[in-house]
């Protein structure tokens, strides 16, 4: 990634904190103030340091923020001792519907299983939204023969159909069959992508993968069930690293991770342009927070009601993180809320705070 675009791709998260992307250049004054009144409507001045403890696991892609913000917060509040985790959006919520965490961070909305298990085990809850991520299509630089890729396109390469299929040039005929216009080089296909405990892999599969295979269950193509599924044959990973590792290493490589942590990998990889209908659009802040880039998703935090009611610190931190710590989300390269949405989430935790 050329310096030029890491400037702009900085001024366009610093632009989007104040802005809401649904605003005109004429509105911009008007959607900074509602901003700044919501971050103001959970801003608490410490009028004494805080003590204690705060356990959070969750998302490794919403990990970056939060430790982030845990930094600011503990440069005033030195007493909390906070601990960030990152195993992955599923097994943030195991332990946190076992009352283990106090903050579960998710790439993903809550699934309702996961809901239910937490109601069983007695956790209520307030869900956060607290910024936008994009998944980025990556692969080796090397890979000059694919630049930009249809949904239908990532059906039929990692899709449930596609198991198997050892090249890129074995998904021709079902991309072809699909619609696509994509012709694929006739070149090895290495896949590497988030594991199961992801919300990554969910959030690929929710927007890449199940409206084309929803489609090919009613045409017969595909069977029930496996609406939700990707190949099994792909190198799965939990750790970012290692999948970018992966794909630097295969020549005509494939695979996906957030949008952020793609970015700061420079040249090791290359973002592939995705097409869901209406052209090929390459992931950036915008047309991640308007919401043009097909793979948009958006994050959380899901904070414990009853460890909130037990712990000061706790209440004092996420009034801390929709607020001054609230930049955070931009400065670590994801893109912030509309001022709207980042109302709504205040209003939300104002409420659950009391």
């Amino acid at each position: 990634m050329s310096a030029k675009r890491r400037s702009g791709m900085l001024a366009g998260l610093l632009a989007l904190s104040v802005v809401s992307v649904a605003c005109g250049a004429s509105d911009a004054e008007e959607a900074s103030s509602t901003t700044e009144a919501a971050k103001a409507t959970t801003t608490v001045k410490a009028v004494e340091k805080l003590t204690g403890k705060i356990n959070i696991s969750g998302s490794s892609t919403v990990e970056p923020i939060t430790q982030r913000v845990k930094e600011l917060f503990n440069g005033t509040q030195k007493g909390v001792e906070i601990t960030v985790a990152g195993p992955g959006t599923g097994d943030g919520f195991k332990v946190f519907c076992k009352g283990e965490t106090d903050i579960s961070n998710a790439s993903r909305p809550i699934k309702v299983e996961e809901a239910e298990a937490c109601k069983g085990a007695g956790i209520e809850f307030v869900e956060l939204k607290i910024g936008y991520d994009g998944m980025a299509v990556v692969t080796s630089p090397k890979n000059t023969a694919v630049t930009c890729l249809t949904t239908s396109d990532l059906y039929a390469l990692v899709g449930p159909e596609s198991e198997g299929m050892k090249t890129w040039a074995a998904a021709q005929a079902l991309a072809t069959e699909l619609g696509s216009a994509s012709k694929f080089p006739d070149a090895p296909l290495s896949i590497t992508g988030p594991g199961a405990e992801s919300g990554t892999y969910d959030s690929f599969i929710e927007l890449a993968i199940t409206p084309t295979a929803t489609k090919r269950v009613a045409a017969g193509k595909l069977e029930k069930g496996k609406e939700k599924t990707i190949r099994k044959d792909y190198n799965p990973s939990g750790d970012d690293n290692v999948i970018v590792k992966n794909i630097e290493g295969t020549a005509t490589s494939l695979g996906w991770v957030g949008f952020a942590f793609a970015e700061e990998q420079g040249n090791k990889i290359r973002e592939i342009k995705v097409d869901g209908g209406k052209g090929c659009v390459e992931p950036t802040p915008a047309t991640i927070g308007d919401g043009t880039y097909p793979l948009s998703r958006s994050l959380y935090v899901y904070v414990s009601k009853k460890k909130l009611a037990e712990s000061p610190a706790l209440k004092g931190f996420v009034d801390y993180y929709l607020a001054e710590g609230y930049d955070a989300v931009a400065e670590v390269g994801y893109v912030p809320l509309p001022a709207a949405e980042l109302a709504k989430s205040a209003a939300a935790w104002k409420t659950a705070r009391g």
